[in-house]
């Protein structure tokens, strides 16, 4: 069996609310927290924090994101 490393940059990037609204121009907070509140917007919840996966969100927006 292969022992697998995860380095930073395999690591999945986590926003807050705050940091997704800067992120995405035109969404602010109130509207990405209500997505999440609705369960539109797949997130987690880390005590009263919401985490939404940046690439979550992108594809969520309808923009492709890829990795070479």
């Amino acid at each position: 069996m292969k022992n697998t490393v995860m380095t930073n940059t395999d690591r999945p990037v986590m926003l807050t609310i705050k940091e997704a609204s800067e992120y995405v121009i035109g969404l602010s907070e109130y509207q990405i927290r209500k997505l999440c509140k609705s369960g539109k917007l797949p997130c987690i919840t880390a005590g009263k924090r919401y985490l939404i996966n940046r690439d979550v969100l992108l594809k969520f927006l309808g923009i492709e994101v890829r990795y070479e």
